[in-house]
């Protein structure tokens, strides 16, 4: 009885697709809203902190003095809290996730020094000779 279910099953399953991809050949398409390997825009991000202060998995730091922002992969759960607390929308959700891993990934994005802009010298103080006062 169990052999004529098998041989039914194998004689439908010759004539159908496969059920799965075949993956290195075939890459999978990811929806739109995918989440997953979150992003950050450097350059447009002012390390405010707020992502790491809203992390439920602390996977963000934020360093403001050395203008750094580093990730650790595999201890992100993905969840988009961060992503959706940015004030400057710099971090973004790719639709591929963290490949896997033996070892603890942590990314480390440095962000350009910001040029200072030059601060105006104060003009020169200038006696007014008929008055005697300092005019500035």
């Amino acid at each position: 009885m169990a052999s004529f279910k098998l041989g039914r099953m194998v004689m439908r399953s010759l004539f159908k697709k496969p059920a799965t991809l075949m993956y290195p050949v075939i890459q999978r398409e990811w929806q739109e809203r995918t989440r997953g390997h979150i992003e950050n825009e450097i350059d447009e991000c002012i390390f405010c902190g707020i992502c790491q202060k809203k992390c439920p998995a602390n996977a963000l730091t934020v360093d403001k003095i050395s203008k750094s922002w580093t990730i650790a992969r595999m201890q992100c759960i993905q969840c988009s809290c961060c992503i959706e607390v940015c004030p400057k929308k710099c971090l973004k959700n790719m639709n591929i996730y963290t490949s896997p891993s033996t070892e603890k990934v942590v990314d480390r994005y440095v962000g350009s020094p910001q040029e200072s802009k030059p601060v105006p010298k104060a003009a020169p103080e200038e006696e007014n000779e008929a008055v005697g006062e300092k005019v500035l």
